[in-house]
């Protein structure tokens, strides 16, 4: 049975899933079309957009940003202290001291990303990273958190980028995919604590997390993002591949179950 077919057994209407190697879609099934709120997936798209700002000399990684004491480099690691809430942030710990997930401290990155690129962040996003990649039908139509809006058949685009980068450095994304503040413990939202909880500049590490929302069989060095409406989007370089989904369905147990499942299929069917 093709490993894509697991999606028709989730929940939802229109879920659609591709997976891709560097050079191009190798599989697809469902909606594909579709356009789907990413949730939580878009902050890759926030952080790949600071690095490319970073790279065009427009802002410094470790510059003051957030609260006193933390860096962009902080916020990008979910190591700047500041809590959840997308309003009226709270800091709940000093910068690098803990691996506290926030929504607040991507809103404060978009915040910065417009102003050092002079337009609204959507337009920064759109003319930096959808345009390039040919993602037509994706927009940011809300916060810098969680705000992206499109199809399986564009986020798919933005998985192979990171496979074989055109619009940052090899270099720079190798050190958003590798370790930062090294050691801090915290919450995998909706997967439980775990010391250490790994994280890149924008990019959650599976590193050894155990449970785990990608596969058994992704190796260690696999990193993306999920997001509350269902969505994921997983590199596993040493397969060679990238995996993306889009449900529409709110995450829960049937994800937490499924997805892993679905991705060692994945990785045994398309892997290298």
């Amino acid at each position: 049975m093709p490993a894509l077919d697991d999606i028709f057994g989730w929940p939802g209407e229109n879920p659609a899933a591709a997976v891709t190697d560097a050079r191009a879609t190798i599989a697809e099934a469902g909606a594909v079309e579709y356009r789907h709120a990413w949730a939580s997936v878009t902050k890759l798209v926030t952080a790949y957009c600071i690095l490319e700002l970073a790279e065009n000399g427009d802002l410094d990684l470790d510059e003051p940003a957030g609260p006193p004491g933390s860096t962009i480099r902080h916020l990008l690691s979910h190591a700047s202290g500041v809590g959840y809430a997308d309003a009226a942030p709270i800091v709940l710990a000093p910068p690098g001291r803990r691996r506290i997930y926030s929504n607040a401290a991507y809103d404060i990155l978009g915040e910065l990303a417009a102003v050092r690129g002079q337009q609204p962040f959507a337009e920064q996003v759109a003319k930096s990273i959808f345009e390039p990649l040919g993602m037509n039908a994706t927009s940011i139509e809300g916060t810098a958190s969680s705000g992206a809006i499109g199809p399986v058949s564009d986020l798919v685009r933005f998985a192979r980028e990171l496979l074989a980068p055109t619009l940052i450095s090899a270099e720079t994304l190798a050190e958003a995919t590798s370790v930062a503040y090294a050691g801090l413990e915290g919450m995998l939202p909706g997967f439980g604590r775990h010391n250490p909880n790994d994280w890149g500049l924008g990019f959650e590490l599976k590193d050894s997390k155990e449970p785990h929302w990608t596969g058994h069989t992704n190796a260690p060095t696999t990193f993306g993002h999920f997001g509350q409406s269902g969505s994921f989007l997983w590199v596993d370089p040493e397969a060679g591949l990238a995996c993306v989904a889009l449900t529409g369905v709110p995450f829960g147990p049937w994800a937490a179950r499924a997805w892993p499942t679905f991705s060692d299929h994945v990785v045994a069917e398309f892997g290298a």
